[in-house]
Parts: C-alpha cells; structure tokens; sequence
C-alpha cells in the first residue's frame, strides 16, 4: 500500500502543473473623454443600436484561423466579456473620440438621431500572420439607408495572443473612424 502513495502523489502533482492557465482579454479603447460642445446649436446624436457577431466569434474564445478552411476557438484564451458587447461598447467609445460633436450612445436618446448597426463577419487572426477585421454597417440617416462593406486585413507584428487582441482592436478602431468620415461627410450635406 505504501509504495502507490509516491506514485499517486507524483501523479497529483503533474496533473496541477499542467492545467494551462486561462487568460481574458478585454479590448482597449481609445480614451474618449468626451465633452459637451461649447456651441447653442443642437449635437447630432447617433445611436449604436446593435452590433452582432456569428456563431463562431459569439463564443467567449479568441478564434485564429489555421488554414484557409479551417479554425481554432480557444480554449484558455477567453474574451472577458461577450465579443459583441466589446465591439459595440468599442464602437461608441471610438466614435465619440472620432466625433466630439456628436453624442454617441448604445442607448437611443431621443426621437432625432441617426442609427448605426455592424454586421461582423471576421474578427480574428490568419495562418499567414495576418489580422481580419470584416463584415458591413448599415446606417439609417435621414430618412435614408446607407450599407458599407469593410474588409480590414492588418499584420500582427508580434505573436501571441495580446499582439492579436491589440491589432484587432487596431482594426476596430480604423473601422470606426471610417465610419466617423461617413457620418461626418453626410452632416455636412
């Protein structure tokens, strides 16, 4: 009997020492202290209604694609918070920086606003050491429908699961600012 005791102690052990360690990621933002305009004339608000994601990103792992038809969800590198909610709360954070203003909610606020809502198709790495960053928006602006594609694709400087994370916020944040240039060029019409 004794001689399983170093044996089932030696086991133990290796099973504690090779549990990987989960990690969460959150996506920064860029810091949008945004301020209220000094000027009388009415702000134009824009209400983030709605960014959703597939199946395959809605889960709380990071996705990497391995080949062309094929990808790994992890299993130890976890989303902190549902994808979704990231990028919409992203969106308006780096919106509202992009657009000071403008008020940009996740919430509507009033009957007068404008309305975005981003259909994400990619948002993970690539084999090829690349970052994707894809999918469309639709905006509704006076009374009109305006639907723009985006394909982002950045490379990932460095390896590892926080060069990924900081490049697809990269794109997120160079999409947002496409959109801003949108919104900004329709306001002046």
């Amino acid at each position: 009997m004794m001689k399983w005791i170093p044996l089932a102690m030696a086991l133990a052990l290796s099973a504690c020492s090779s549990t990987p360690e989960t990690t969460y990621y959150q996506l920064p933002a860029t810091a949008a202290g945004q301020s209220a305009s000094s000027s009388d004339s009415p702000q134009a608000v824009l209400w983030v209604e709605h960014v959703s994601v597939p199946d395959y990103l809605a889960g709380n792992g990071v996705v990497y694609q391995t080949s062309d038809v094929q990808y790994v969800i992890a299993a130890n590198n976890l989303w902190a918070s549902p994808l979704d909610q990231q990028l919409q709360q992203t969106l308006v954070s780096n919106l509202s920086a992009a657009l000071p203003q403008w008020i940009v909610s996740a919430s509507p606020l009033g009957e007068q606003h404008d309305t975005l809502n981003v259909n994400v198709s990619g948002f993970h790495g690539r084999y090829d050491g690349n970052v994707i960053v894809s999918g469309e928006w639709i905006l509704q602006h006076n009374n009109q429908l305006i639907k723009r594609p985006f394909q982002l694709s950045l490379p990932q400087n460095e390896d590892g699961y926080d060069a990924l994370v900081r490049t697809l916020a990269k794109g997120w944040q160079q999409e947002a600012q496409q959109i801003a240039n949108e919104l900004s060029r329709l306001n002046q019409k």
